[in-house]
């Protein structure tokens, strides 16, 4: 074994596929070694640990200061002269003996430690630097790929082959997925668990679909649209709130593109996830109105102290309103932060008259008549033609009109 162990190089494989810096593994080489140093000698403040940065080459010297023969007290730090001129012919008493400390020294064991005391630190490093990066990213959207499947989550592998979950809660319902797959997720949550960093990935967080408005609409990306406010029911629908800082942008057109060309990529992405883009506003009559689009509102009625509102609309807005399975007024609800109510408008019905309380100004046989092919209110009379009456019964046209006139005034 020589002196100028090249064991850098050694590790060389291995600190590249972890992506830790040459500067930090010569650190750590160099303080495990002087940790050898303690360990042999008691100290390591007279040695000096040098790493060459270009080709990995290390080198120990210890250096002892050099006393009159049979005075020295410590042996580590003192070399008495009649050994030091052994060496060196021309050294005199305090003078520094500088010698070189081989590896082959330290013994086969120490060395052996040594090595699996670096392999420790850096694989700590390792993930301290991933658990770092990760943090730091949390929100952001990262593309990976597909690694293992199982039951309650997914292993996806990133570029440098990181491990990340995706759990089946943050899974959109109509995902499905093989190994090998490309997968687009956001950072959810970075933790430490038994010191190994556990990176969450999500394509059911609201942050999901930001990142993805990001990609596809120019304009949010540039911080001319802002995006106030999302919310989701996965899979099923979600409603975003946006807002312009220029009057000439319309922020809804911008979001979803001529012909919806910018939100299809986001709908295949999120499974069909019906998405309305909703234009943000500090009026929250109308915020509300807006939230629960498509349904045509007739009038709001608000509860600002208990945050409450009662929506009334017409019988066939209410389904609207509400929406499949309840998602529509659910999502306007958090968007808005109210909790809405929906009621139908009472709509005005004109009472219908029986045919028989009209027998003083028409005579019976014709009431009969009518009442025979059964028309037996006045609605139900007047909701026909003349021709249709005429073809019906067996009453003249001149009667027929008589008999309208007579009903109409009626409702008049």
């Amino acid at each position: 074994m020589s002196n100028n162990i090249n064991l850098i190089d050694s590790f060389q494989e291995f600190k590249e596929f972890k992506n830790i810096d040459r500067p930090t593994v010569i650190s750590v080489l160099e303080e495990v070694f002087r940790s050898m140093i303690r360990r042999k000698y008691g100290t390591d403040e007279n040695c000096d640990v040098i790493v060459n940065p270009d080709n990995g080459d290390l080198e120990i010297w210890r250096t002892r200061v050099v006393v009159e023969d049979g005075f020295s007290e410590d042996d580590d730090l003192e070399i008495e002269l009649a050994d030091a001129r052994k060496y060196d012919p021309d050294l005199e008493v305090g003078d520094d003996y500088i010698e070189e400390i081989t590896l082959e020294s330290f013994g086969r064991r120490a060395i052996l430690a040594a090595r699996q005391t670096l392999v420790s630190k850096i694989l700590e490093l390792e993930k301290d630097e991933v658990f770092k990066k990760y943090k730091d990213r949390e929100g952001e959207l990262i593309t990976g790929e597909v690694y293992q499947i199982w039951k309650k989550e997914t292993l996806v592998l990133d570029d440098d082959g990181n491990e990340l979950i995706l759990p089946k809660t943050e899974q959109i319902p109509a995902d499905y997925f093989k190994k090998g797959d490309s997968i687009r997720a956001v950072v959810h949550k970075v933790e430490m668990v038994n010191a190994n960093p556990r990176i969450i990935i999500s394509r059911t967080a609201p942050e999901f679909l930001q990142r993805l408005f990001e990609l596809e609409v120019p304009e949010i990306f540039d911080g001319l649209i802002t995006i106030r406010k999302i919310v989701r029911e996965p899979g099923e629908r979600a409603k975003v709130a946006v807002e312009s800082y220029d009057d000439r942008i319309d922020p809804v057109g911008a979001c979803v593109g001529m012909k919806g060309s910018r939100i299809h990529g986001i709908v295949r992405e999120l499974r069909n996830e019906n998405i309305d883009v909703i234009n943000y506003t500090n009026n929250t009559q109308l915020y509300i109105q807006r939230a629960l689009s498509p349904a045509r509102i007739g009038s709001i009625k608000l509860d600002e102290e208990h945050k409450t509102a009662a929506v009334y609309l017409k019988s066939d807005q209410v389904s609207l309103a509400i929406g499949r399975g309840g998602h529509n007024i659910k999502l306007a609800g958090k968007l808005t932060g109210y909790e809405i109510d929906v009621y139908r408008e009472a709509e005005e019905v004109e009472e219908d008259v029986d045919i028989e309380e009209f027998a003083d100004e028409i005579d019976g046989w014709i009431i009969d008549e009518l009442k025979r092919v059964g028309l037996d209110t006045a609605k139900s009379v007047l909701a026909l033609s003349v021709d249709d009456l005429v073809r019906r019964t067996d009453l003249e046209e001149n009667t027929i009109h008589e008999i309208i006139q007579v009903l109409q005034a009626e409702f008049e």
